[in-house]
C-alpha cells in the first residue's frame, strides 16, 4: 500500500468533543501535507462520532497527499449501569480508566507498527491525557501537545504549577492573581485552580501535563500571535511554543468538511438563516458539555419573547449522566416565536457564525467557540460556566473588546434575569455599543485571516512543525 512509505503520526485525544475537534483539524492538515495520521480516542465517544459524522473505525481515507485513519480504543467499565451512560462513574474514575486502557493501547500500537516496518514517528496529544507523553518517552518517540485553550490560560496553569504567582487558597480564596501580562480576579482564573472548584480531578490531570512539558519537543496552541502576543512572547522564553490557529481556518488541499468530531448530528439551520435579514439573528449555544439550569433556560426564553429579536437557539438535551431532566420551554414559546426564531438540538456552528444574518453570539466561552466567533467577526454575550471559560470571558470583554458580560460562572449559582438578558441582547444588536463591538470583531477577523494566509504567523509555525516531524520521522524510518 502506498501509505506504507509515509511518515506515521499518532494522535490521541481526550474523549471530549471540544478536545477532539481542534486535534482533528490538525490531523486533517497533517494528512493533507503527506503524513499517514492515525486519530485515536475512546470508543465510548467513537460510536457517537461514527453515528453523527462521515467516519468509520479503522478505514483509511485519502486526504490531500496523505491518509487519515480513525482507531478507537476500548475503555471498558465506564459505567456502573447498563452501558448507556446513565450511571457514569465519577470523573476521577473516568479519567483513570481512560489512562489505564489508553496506555495499553498506545504501547500496543507502537509495537505493532514497528514490527510492520511502518513505525510511528511522532505522537500528538491534547490536555487531559498527559500520560500519552509518558508512553511516547518510554518508547523513544518524539511527542508534542496541542493545547486547546488560550495561551493566557496556559500562562495561568504554568504560573500555578511553578508557583510563580499567588493564587486563591482556602486561607485566602479571594486574592487577585498577578500574571506576567494581566491581573485576574479570583473569579477570572481558570476555576479548576480555585479551592472551591467542584472539579478538582480536572486540575490534577491538567497539571500532570505541566509536569510532563520537558518530554515534549513542541507545544502547539490553537491561537495566533496577533491575538495573544504578550502571553506568547512570555511563554516562548519558557517552552517551545507555536501558535497555529485558528485551526478551523487552516486550509487543506481537499474538502474535509464532512470529517468531523461532533457527537450529535447537525440540524439544518442554514436554509432558515438564508431567509433572515443581514445582522438580525442572535445565535445562542452553550457548547457540547455545559447544561444551564432549567431556571436559566426559562429566563432566556422570556427575554427572547420580550425583546422580539430573531434567534437561533441550540438547546442540546442534557446528557443522561448529569441527571438533569429534559428542558421545558415556557407554554406557547415555540408558537409565539415561530416567525422569528428556531430551536435546534445541534448546529453546524462554523457555518452559522460565518452567516451574514448572525448579529451576535450568546456563548459559554469555550475556547473553540470563542476562537470561531472572534475570527469570524461576531460580537458575543459572555455566559461562562467553569474552567477556562471564565478566563476567556474576561479576555473577550476587557481585552479583545468584542463582548458584553452577561453571566458569571455556574459555580456562583447566579441566575441572570430575563430583564438583564433582554437589555444585553438589545445592547449587542443595535446602537453605538453594537457598532463598537462589531468593528473590534472585524479587526480580529482580519488579523486571523492574515495569520493563516501564506507567510502568516500561524501558517509559518505550521510549516516549521511539519518540517520538524519530517526530520524526526526520516530518522526513525532509517532506524527500522
Amino acid at each position: 500500500m502506498e501509505s506504507e512509505a509515509l511518515i506515521h503520526v499518532l494522535m490521541v485525544s481526550y474523549p471530549g468533543q471540544g478536545h477532539i475537534n481542534p486535534l482533528l483539524r490538525l490531523a486533517k492538515f497533517l494528512a493533507a501535507k503527506g503524513f499517514f495520521v492515525t486519530f485515536s480516542t475512546a470508543e465510548i465517544v467513537g460510536k457517537l462520532m461514527r453515528t453523527a459524522n462521515n467516519i468509520s473505525h479503522e478505514s483509511v481515507t485519502p486526504v490531500g497527499e496523505g491518509f487519515l485513519k480513525f482507531d478507537f480504543f476500548e475503555e471498558g467499565g465506564m459505567t456502573d449501569g447498563d452501558g448507556d451512560g446513565s450511571k457514569m462513574k465519577t470523573l476521577s474514575d473516568f479519567i483513570a480508566q481512560i489512562e489505564h486502557c489508553g496506555r495499553q493501547y498506545v504501547s500496543r500500537v507502537i509495537k505493532e507498527h514497528a514490527e510492520a516496518h511502518h513505525p510511528i514517528s511522532c505522537i500528538i496529544n491534547n490536555p487531559f491525557v498527559p500520560w500519552v507523553s509518558d508512553v511516547a518517552a518510554e518508547h523513544g518517540i518524539p511527542s508534542a501537545m496541542l493545547w486547546v485553550q488560550s495561551a493566557a490560560v496556559f500562562t495561568a496553569y504554568y504560573s500555578y504549577f511553578h508557583k510563580l504567582a499567588t493564587f486563591p487558597s482556602l486561607v485566602d480564596p479571594y486574592v487577585d492573581v498577578q500574571l506576567p501580562c494581566v491581573v485576574l480576579k479570583y473569579n477570572e482564573i481558570p476555576n479548576f485552580l480555585h479551592p472551591f472548584s467542584p472539579y478538582p480531578a480536572l486540575a490534577t490531570v491538567i497539571l500532570e501535563q505541566f509536569k510532563n512539558l520537558s518530554k515534549l519537543f513542541c507545544v502547539l496552541v490553537d491561537s495566533f500571535e496577533e491575538l495573544e502576543c504578550d502571553h506568547i512572547n512570555y511563554l516562548s522564553k519558557l517552552v517551545h511554543i507555536r501558535p497555529i490557529g485558528p485551526l478551523f481556518k487552516i486550509p487543506t488541499a481537499t474538502d474535509t468538511s464532512d470529517i468531523r468530531g461532533d457527537f450529535m448530528k447537525r440540524d439544518d439551520c442554514i436554509e432558515w438563516l438564508n431567509s433572515r435579514e443581514a445582522a438580525s439573528v442572535v445565535y445562542i449555544s452553550f457548547g457540547s458539555v455545559v447544561c444551564p439550569p432549567q431556571e436559566q433556560v426559562t429566563e432566556i426564553a422570556h427575554a427572547l419573547l420580550d425583546s422580539k429579536i430573531s434567534f437561533l437557539w441550540v438547546l442540546k438535551p442534557p446528557a443522561k449522566e448529569f441527571g438533569i431532566p429534559p428542558y421545558v420551554l415556557p407554554d406557547g414559546f415555540l408558537e409565539e416565536t415561530r416567525g422569528k426564531g428556531k430551536v435546534v438540538q445541534w448546529s453546524p456552528q462554523e457555518e452559522v457564525l460565518a452567516h451574514p444574518s448572525v448579529a451576535c453570539f450568546v456563548t459559554h466561552c469555550g475556547w473553540n467557540s470563542s476562537m470561531e466567533a472572534l475570527t469570524l467577526g461576531v460580537p458575543m454575550l459572555t455566559f461562562p460556566a467553569w474552567g477556562d471559560q471564565v478566563t476567556n470571558a474576561k479576555f473577550l470583554v476587557d481585552v479583545y473588546g468584542v463582548g458584553i458580560k452577561l453571566g458569571y460562572g455556574q459555580t456562583e449559582k447566579k441566575i441572570v434575569s430575563r430583564d438583564v438578558v433582554n437589555k444585553c441582547l438589545l445592547e449587542a444588536t443595535e446602537g453605538p455599543k453594537a457598532e463598537e463591538l462589531k468593528q473590534k470583531a472585524l479587526k480580529w477577523k482580519r488579523a486571523a485571516e492574515a495569520a493563516v494566509a501564506e507567510n502568516g504567523s500561524s501558517a509559518m509555525n505550521l510549516d516549521a512543525f511539519v518540517k520538524d516531524i519530517k526530520k524526526r520521522g526520516s530518522v526513525r524510518v532509517k532506524e527500522i
